[in-house]
């Protein structure tokens, strides 16, 4: 069975809001209509049994889309600008994708790495996580929710505890059986010390065979929501 699309009228019912940023921009209602029916096939495929969950993700959809939405359509603010273009066709980022990954090349860093997460890691700081399967490799944006008392290992809100050299010491409980499956491929978690090439491969969901790119992997609306709150000035805590 399928769904019907909702009309256009009733599209902009729903995602504007008079006098609202971004919400009278032509491309307001398509960006909001590809991230919405985004994260609902991705909720109806996730098996979620917890309904309290649900609901709230439910919730939550048309706060966190809209304000998706209208950062793409400033594409970053004045004082922060971005690298990455906006396809407005699939909500998504877009842009030049490297013949490799460009987290491999960072692996030896492990001393600048740490001295950089012991100096920058806080609360709130999104952050990119290599990850490495069977089949190839991708970066994931994550974010900081907890640092230990001696600041030498950090809690990231998806994949748990790290320390400052980037080795992942123990993953979070999997909230559903969707992450559960997705978990059965990996074989290493390392945290990488954020650039200008890795933050812009994690928001474009570029990834890679071990012997060439594969096709982007779809960002769930969370990685869509930190990829609105990186400081691509120097990747610190951004403050507004």
């Amino acid at each position: 069975m399928t769904a019907e699309k909702p009309s256009s009228r009733s599209q902009a019912g729903f995602f504007s809001e008079s006098g609202e940023l971004g919400g009278s921009h032509p491309q307001f209602n398509e960006i909001c209509t590809a991230l919405y029916e985004r994260e609902i096939v991705s909720l109806a495929h996730s098996e979620i049994k917890n309904l309290s969950l649900l609901k709230r993700r439910m919730g939550g959809l048309p706060y966190h889309v809209k304000a998706i939405a209208r950062y793409m359509i400033s594409n970053g603010i004045a004082n922060n600008p971005s690298p990455l273009k906006t396809d407005t066709h699939n909500g998504s980022w877009y842009a030049k994708q490297s013949a490799k990954c460009p987290g491999i090349n960072h692996l030896d860093d492990v001393e600048k790495r740490e001295a950089w997460y012991r100096k920058n890691g806080r609360y709130g700081l999104v952050v990119p996580v290599l990850i490495l399967n069977m089949e190839g490799s991708h970066i994931e944006l994550d974010s900081i929710d907890m640092v230990n008392q001696d600041n030498t290992q950090l809690h990231l809100n998806k994949n748990g505890w790290f320390a400052n050299s980037g080795e992942c010491i123990s993953s979070t409980p999997l909230r559903d059986e969707m992450e559960a499956a997705t978990a059965l491929s990996v074989q290493n978690k390392i945290l990488l010390r954020p650039s200008k090439a890795i933050m812009t491969a994690a928001c474009c969901g570029h990834a890679w065979s071990f012997k060439s790119k594969r096709s982007p992997r779809a960002l769930s609306l969370r990685e869509m929501r930190l990829s609105t709150q990186i400081n691509w000035k120097n990747f610190t805590l951004l403050n507004r």
